[in-house]
């Protein structure tokens, strides 16, 4: 007979959060490491009790607004390289809708959050209550719908069994290099301090495995074959290099092929600043040195990016006529931006496996003095001492 544990939805949440780890190459870390709230009408009695009833090791930590709150999740868990997280809980109404915005960003730059918004109550007596958002022609919307576009994966709670499968949704989104964002659990006010037996396998120490995939053979031969020819490559680093631990080995694969690399905002901080092969920023918040090389390469190796305007200089910061661009990239999504040759895995497999290839080719650029006289320049702009 299956064992069951009777307790809140509130009590549940917090108990599955408090027994979920990742895993990547071998290391095992905790991934929530707690809660930013501030606890309004809408969670006092559930979460709000969850929390300060049995915690377990979650910190919690009181906020004062839920759009800094959650631009503090996102920056812990960029700085964790998206390895640990912080939950957000709001009350209702101006207190969720705070959190859209931070969502948003962290959607855009695939970074995982979590967020607990309160929502109506399910059973509708207490209705309108305090701050509800009433749209005449259904209530079943409430503000926790704005979530929906900015979120990679929305739920609303409306019975206490439903908070099983949302959150296994959400670690499935939030643990996945490729799709990672924004996660919404709206949870109705009444069903967070609803009992139920819940099953208990549900709160086993839960092992999500964070894999390097690597690119098909095909894909890693069709980039090789086009850098293989090229003159001047130019390597732009992005935040999927820092998030997959590749800044040595992207700055292995420059140094060995004589191949420079700019960075975008997101990228900055995966390699050392100081590296020969380094140009800095690239793009429209970039360094001279950078767009000088940038405006010459004829391939544009692009890894862990999303090849924004601001990196790409709208497009226009590449002015080769032959300039061919060729993405490494975990999701097949950003792997196709400008019109790219792709290869879909993991930054790091990818650069290894691509620099055995390259390597067979006996592949070194066509640069000769380019990159050291364009840092030359870059220091001599900025008053910097001249080596």
């Amino acid at each position: 007979m299956q064992k069951t544990v009777r307790m809140t939805t509130a009590q549940a949440v917090v108990r599955f959060l408090d027994n979920q780890y990742v895993s990547m190459d071998g290391k095992e870390t905790k991934f929530v490491e707690g809660f930013f709230t501030i606890f309004g009408h809408g969670i006092a009695v559930g979460l709000g009790e969850a929390l300060d009833a049995s915690p377990g090791q979650l910190k919690v930590m009181q906020g004062r607004n839920e759009q800094g709150m959650c631009h503090a999740a996102a920056a812990f868990a960029k700085q964790s390289n998206r390895r640990r997280i912080i939950a957000c809980a709001s009350s209702i109404g101006p207190g969720a809708a705070n959190m859209i915005t931070a969502c948003a960003g962290a959607t855009v730059n695939n970074i995982p959050l979590l967020v607990f918004p309160a929502d109506t109550f399910a059973s509708r007596q207490p209705d309108p209550v305090l701050q509800q958002l009433e749209v005449s022609s259904s209530l079943s919307v409430t503000t926790n719908d704005a979530f929906r576009p900015v979120c990679k994966y929305w739920d609303r709670i409306t019975r206490p069994e439903m908070i099983m499968t949302a959150l296994i949704n959400a670690m499935r989104v939030l643990t996945d290099p490729a799709e990672t964002g924004a996660c919404c659990i709206s949870i109705c006010q009444d069903v967070e301090g609803e009992a139920y037996d819940f099953p208990e396998y549900f709160f086993r120490k839960r092992v999500h495995r964070i894999t390097r995939p690597a690119a098909p053979e095909e894909e890693l031969e069709d980039i090789a074959e086009i850098i293989s020819r090229s003159k001047k490559p130019l390597v732009i680093a992005g935040g999927g290099v820092c998030y997959s631990d590749a800044g040595e080995t992207l700055e292995n694969f420059c140094e060995e092929f004589h191949i420079p690399f700019g960075e975008t905002q997101a990228g900055k901080s995966a390699c050392r600043s100081g590296h020969p092969c380094c140009l800095g920023g690239i793009g429209v918040t970039g360094t001279l040195a950078s767009n000088l090389i940038a405006g010459d390469a004829d391939t544009v190796i692009a890894v862990g990016t999303r090849l924004t305007d601001f990196t790409t200089g709208s497009k226009h910061l590449f002015r080769n006529d032959q300039v061919q661009f060729v993405t490494i990239n975990n999701s097949r999504f950003h792997a196709y931006k400008m019109d790219a040759v792709k290869a879909v895995g993991d930054a790091k497999a990818v650069l290894e496996a691509l620099a055995v290839k390259l390597r067979e080719k006996g592949y070194v650029s066509g640069y000769t003095t380019e990159i050291a006289e364009a840092k030359k320049a870059w220091n001599k702009w900025n008053g910097f001492p001249l080596e």
